[in-house]
């Protein structure tokens, strides 16, 4: 009685049993879906209740029947391209694309501007 109760709790949190083949898929979803309270980490990697969530939902979206980018879509209505570890290089997801250049030009003027006042003094 206990186990089965504890078997019914671990699947309630996990999801649903999956065969083989598509919780491969499902993992490899799970690579590409960011988690949204973790930095830069995927839901598969994340340890955090709410990736917990979003892996039960990839597990429960791919048993309904869903593709791979009917699940992606889902989870993009859901919480925005920030979720997808990749986003796609649109007019409205330009900022997650150009972002990191920016600052890592930003960086590097710095480290420039710093290192010839520098070598100016000495």
């Amino acid at each position: 009685m206990i186990a089965a109760l504890i078997a019914a709790l671990v699947l309630q949190v996990s999801g649903p049993e999956l065969p083989p083949e598509d919780e491969a898929r499902a993992q490899g979803l799970m690579r590409e879906v960011r988690c949204m309270v973790c930095a830069g980490e995927s839901v598969l990697d994340s340890s955090a209740p709410m990736a917990a969530d979003m892996r039960r939902f990839i597990r429960e979206e791919i048993a309904a029947g869903s593709d791979d980018r009917g699940v992606r879509d889902a989870l993009v209505v859901r919480f925005g391209h920030e979720v997808l570890m990749r986003p796609p290089v649109e007019t409205r997801t330009l900022p997650l694309w150009i972002a990191p250049l920016l600052f890592l030009g930003l960086g590097g003027l710095l480290l420039f501007t710093a290192m010839r006042r520098k070598s100016a003094k000495g």
